[in-house]
């Protein structure tokens, strides 16, 4: 109650007396600077088209970049065309997980000379002006630029040297009367860095109302009944919501996505946002994930500044599909009266989800038609193999604008701006940039999921656009569970259903078990204090590459039997059955599940004359929490016939049993 409180008495107060509507307009703004205002978002790109030049596998398979064959547009004496552009245009986005220290040089307009030579790192290591913070960004295995590189002509950029591996190139088209003079384009670099920098969970009502328009900030708490509905802001004058803060966080929480949120323009009998409400926050598999500058959950609030303009009236509610007791929310809604231009769309999102993804066909963010342009998209994605290789993840993005091909991308994470799933410091957990991260990584649950906001690179359209994503490295041959948001301006209402769909389909499913794979990344709480070394192992065994982890024990530990203790994250509270998946030899010892110094179930003799991969062995039953928990095995002996004592774990697996 205590955040609710705060809440309120934050939204207790409005802003500066309101100006005439009509009088609030956004600053004129150049072709550029006008892709990288927030304020400027909804406008309607008329005239701009946009493309990609990327490293993706022109045959299908799944060499995006690793062997470099697909990394250039061409060779040329000491180096590798990466793109060659035709103006006016601007360079809104370049991306790679494998920055090299090999020179990039930058001809604009047919220069014989390069305008601009660097190391092809800093273009994102903030060292190297124009490329910096918040415009050039580095994490989540990514980095990133969204300079503003602007060409009268032509843009050639060229890498001084014989290879390259993964890179996108995102590039927009302005209308051919368009003046720009080429290089950065500092005007553009200001309007972002005027409120790309801020700190996550700032106030950006202002940034996405523009300069000269007041900001009205209008409070609201309620109770809201479980089957019932709240209505959180209405209007009837027309203006646009440029903030929208809302909480507890908590009670959006919960993987039963049973709290919608719900936007309504100008009379409309349906929603043009009607979607699990924490899922529009970025929350992943019930809870909060995203904490962007755009949007996301910032303590117990979430926020959310996109601009929705509208023309005569608004109403956003809140409706509750849930059983049980009621919950208290509160927060505030940031009204700017500055009605729909003729040249802007309206923000509309689509929840979608396939549970499980068809089968030789991509999974599908959105399909429509009509005028607007796509601003962003958020997904959460479940493969079917606890602890397997997520190779789901390896699938492409492609988008169709005008029935043509336009951006195919080279993986998944990639297109939200990270690389390398997986790898510790990389794409391995929960990351956010300011437009764009890792919604988490989980291996034990097979998931993951990204987001990512398109300003200057978002995606205009003047008759239709459909964007997918493939679920596997080739073919879309693995069927997954996923769940994405995808947000777009249109000046029409689309021709698609953008209901929330019954609940039974939204709900989070849990996978049935859950596997750790101590030879990758489980989290290791402790082990042996004395005579006992850790190591990881590739090695073959019964015709497979088997990845373990290696405790390898001698003679006697301080306080007892030799040990180790693991972190293992739940999904839920509950019981769970215990088994372990080990490689068996001569010289493996006895091996037992512990809890508080008792044994938890039978001993498990791993030892056999020759290696082999034992079948799932149980070990015991243990109550565990949602979250981290500590799950400890202890080598309690050896087989008279076993030269050692030596731990190989290939899985921990858990069922839940209660």
């Amino acid at each position: 109650m205590r955040g609710i409180r705060g809440l309120v008495a934050a939204a207790a107060v409005l802003a500066a007396a309101v100006a005439a509507a009509t009088e609030a307009q956004p600053a004129p703004a150049g072709p550029v600077e006008a892709l990288y205002r927030l304020d400027l978002l909804p406008r309607l790109r008329d005239g701009v088209s946009v493309g990609a030049v990327t490293s993706f596998d022109r045959t299908g398979g799944n060499d995006d970049g690793f062997n470099g064959t697909y990394s250039f547009v061409r060779r040329e004496a000491g180096g590798l065309v990466i793109a060659d552009l035709q103006g006016p245009g601007v360079v809104t986005r370049i991306w790679t997980p494998t920055p090299s220290e090999d020179p990039v040089e930058f001809y604009f307009d047919g220069e014989r000379r390069p305008r601009l030579t660097l190391p092809m790192r800093a273009l994102f290591d903030g060292s190297y002006a124009p490329f910096l913070a918040p415009l050039a960004v580095r994490g989540a295995g990514g980095f990133t630029s969204y300079a503003p590189i602007a060409y009268r002509h032509s843009l050639k950029i060229v890498v001084r040297s014989q290879r390259v591996e993964f890179y996108q190139v995102n590039f927009a088209r302005l209308p051919g009367g368009a003046r720009v003079a080429s290089g950065a384009d500092a005007a553009a670099a200001g309007a972002a860095r005027a409120w790309l920098g801020a700190a996550a969970g700032s106030d950006l009502s202002a940034v996405a109302a523009g300069a000269g328009a007041p900001v009205e900030r209008h409070g609201f708490a309620g109770r809201l009944e479980p089957g019932g509905r709240l209505t959180l802001f209405e209007a009837q004058r027309g203006g646009r919501i440029v903030g929208l803060r809302l909480g507890p966080a908590a009670t959006l929480a919960g993987g039963g996505r049973d709290l919608r949120l719900r936007v309504f323009y100008d009379g409309a009998s349906e929603a043009a946002i009607d979607v699990p409400a924490g899922d529009l926050f970025g929350y992943a598999w019930g809870q909060p994930a995203m904490r962007g500058v755009i949007a996301g959950t910032d303590g117990d609030t979430d926020y959310l500044y996109l601009p929705m303009p509208f023309d005569r009236a608004v109403r956003i509610e809140l409706v509750s599909e849930r059983t049980g007791a009621a919950v208290e929310v509160a927060g505030e809604a940031m009204f700017a009266p500055v009605p729909l231009r003729a040249d802007e769309g309206r923000l509309y999102a689509l929840w979608r989800r396939e549970n499980p993804t068809e089968a030789g066909r991509p999974y599908t963010f959105l399909d429509v038609a009509g005028r607007g342009q796509l601003v962003g998209v958020i997904l959460q994605a479940q493969g079917p193999e606890p602890g397997a290789v997520p190779e789901f993840f390896e699938g492409d993005d492609e988008t169709w604008i005008e029935g043509q091909s336009a951006v195919h991308g080279t993986g998944s994470e990639d297109f939200f701006n990270g690389g390398w799933y997986d790898v510790p410091g990389r794409w391995d957990g929960r990351v956010s940039l300011p437009l764009s991260g890792s919604l988490g990584f989980q291996r034990h649950l097979a998931r993951t999921g990204g987001y990512r906001f398109m300003i200057a690179d978002a995606y205009p359209y003047r008759a239709s656009l459909r964007q997918t994503i493939e679920h596997g490295p080739e073919g879309n041959r693995i069927a997954t569970d996923y769940a994405s948001i995808a947000l777009f301006y249109s000046a029409e209402t689309p021709r698609i259903d953008l209901a929330a769909p019954p609940l039974p389909r939204r709900a989070v499913a849990d996978p049935e078990r859950v596997v750790f794979t101590p030879g990758w990344t489980t989290p290791i709480h402790a082990f042996s204090w004395s005579n006992a070394t850790l190591a990881k192992e590739d090695v073959q065994v019964d015709g497979r590459q088997i990845r373990h982890l290696s405790l390898d024990a001698q003679g006697r530990e301080v306080f007892g039997p030799h040990y180790v203790s693991f972190l293992c994250e739940m999904p839920a509270a509950g019981r769970y059955r215990v088994r372990i998946q080990a490689i068996s030899g001569p010289d493996q010892g006895i091996v037992q599940l512990f809890r508080d110094e008792v044994a938890r179930g039978a001993a498990a003799d791993l030892y056999s004359p020759a290696r082999h991969l034992t079948r799932e062995l149980e070990l015991g039953e243990l109550d565990l929490e949602r979250g981290d928990n500590r799950v400890m095995v202890k080598l309690v002996g050896q087989n008279p016939a076993s030269s050692g004592a030596g731990l190989d774990i290939y899985r921990l697996i858990f069922e839940r049993v209660g």
